[in-house]
């Protein structure tokens, strides 16, 4: 059992004595957020960098993160002070990936600590207007008795750290390891201290980058900007729509097209999926991209109300380009290009397919279907299957034709015949 030696002494968020206030004595402040150059980046924060957050940024090792964070702290330096402290590698280590990156500006303060003590002293004689903190895990406070990257050692660390954003007004930013389930690492109280959390996701075997908020005390949650690593660094994708969708083959079977919502964006992604006679025993099912849970229940409902006898059939499913899909209105794409698998027939390309699917059957209405259809005739396509009773007043673009559905039976017997 861990045991910790923890001093009493806690001062105010903001370092003065306060007392309650009637909340319309309250006076009302606007923030002026600082824009990076890198407008998916903004996004993701909100509309940009907030003086005094305290952001935590996660993701797989190897991800990019300390990537991202030089990039970002390179411009942000431009604009205001950088202090960039790194407890995982030297400052010439650091020097020469941030070179690859671009230009230095000579506000860009590096230093490779992991005393807690001494970053404050520095924070104190520097006084930056950015914080970068790479990793978390690798600071330990002197006035904790354990291991550096322990529970208590990452939760003090970052109560410090909070209490010197907030009464110094320091846009901080802080790197957090990621364990095997694919949270982050330390204690759970850990993402409620901090004003933002950022997950920053991929696949190594793809170039292609997705940050996304999961926790925004100053935006929209579930918003994502997507990058390329590329060699010069981070490049933003701009449009992703049309590079999830640039290497789909037409006439392909088991292919079905969805816009899905990220945040407030709408974004076109290929579902793909295979379906073959089962060789030995139980059926095997597999998912990448897409909850497993989730297709297991849009292949029980294809046999059940659609008539597809998938009980012997193996099924691969997987989301084109590493993109992860995770809302409901995936659903009848994901039916769809089981489907068209199964039955070896193709889809139409010009065609894609928005909608969830309850148990009965029934194709349920999802939010932002405008939005969706208006995103789908951006990119040229000139039909979309949509559930009946979303379909209510919107206004739909002249070039696209919009089909309401009811059923699953009724849009595969559309679709395919």
């Amino acid at each position: 059992m861990e045991v910790a030696e923890v001093k009493n002494e806690r001062v105010s968020l903001t370092g003065e004595k306060t007392h309650p206030m009637k909340l319309n004595e309250v006076s009302s402040i606007q923030v002026a957020r600082t824009k990076t150059n890198m407008e998916e980046f903004n996004r993701v924060l909100g509309g940009g960098v907030v003086p005094g957050s305290l952001v935590l940024i996660g993701g797989d090792p190897g991800i990019g993160k300390s990537t991202l964070l030089l990039q970002v702290s390179t411009q942000l330096s431009t604009i205001g002070t950088v202090l960039y402290v790194s407890g995982e590698e030297s400052a010439q280590q650091i020097k020469l990936r941030a070179e690859r990156l671009g230009d230095i500006d000579s506000e860009f303060y590096l230093y490779a600590e992991t005393n807690m003590q001494s970053i404050r002293t520095e924070i104190e004689k520097i006084k930056p207007d950015f914080l970068i903190i790479d990793s978390i895990q690798t600071i330990m406070s002197p006035d904790i008795s354990s291991v550096q990257g322990s529970v208590s050692q990452v939760r003090e660390v970052t109560n410090e750290l909070m209490q010197i954003a907030k009464t110094n007004n320091i846009a901080t930013f802080i790197v957090g390891h990621m364990t095997k389930e694919g949270t982050l690492a330390g204690p759970r109280t850990l993402e409620h201290m901090v004003d933002t959390v950022l997950y920053f996701e991929g696949e190594r075997q793809h170039t292609f980058r997705i940050l996304r908020a999961v926790k925004n005390r100053f935006g929209s949650t579930n918003e994502i900007g997507i990058f390329e690593m590329q060699s010069q660094g981070l490049v933003e994708v701009l449009n992703p729509s049309e590079v999830f969708l640039e290497e789909r083959l037409d006439g392909a079977t088991g292919s079905a097209i969805v816009v899905t919502m990220e945040g407030t964006r709408p974004i076109l992604a290929e579902v793909q999926a295979l379906v073959t006679p089962t060789m030995f025993g139980n059926a095997k099912r597999t998912t990448t991209g897409l909850d497993f849970n989730r297709a297991s229940l849009i292949m029980a409902v294809l046999e059940k109300r659609a008539g597809l006898l998938l009980q012997n059939q193996d099924a691969y499913l997987k989301s084109a380009g590493g993109v992860k899909l995770d809302e409901p209105a995936i659903d009848l794409a994901v039916a769809v290009a089981l489907a068209s698998s199964y039955k070896d027939k193709p889809t139409n390309p010009q065609e894609c397919f928005i909608g969830e699917i309850g148990l009965t059957g029934e194709i349920r209405r999802v939010n932002r279907i405008e939005q969706r259809i208006n995103e789908a005739a951006k990119l040229g396509f000139t039909k979309v299957y949509a559930p009946k009773n979303s379909l209510t007043g919107i206004k739909v673009p002249k070039e696209i034709t919009v089909i309401g559905v009811t059923t699953i039976g009724e849009v595969l017997q559309k679709v395919f015949n």
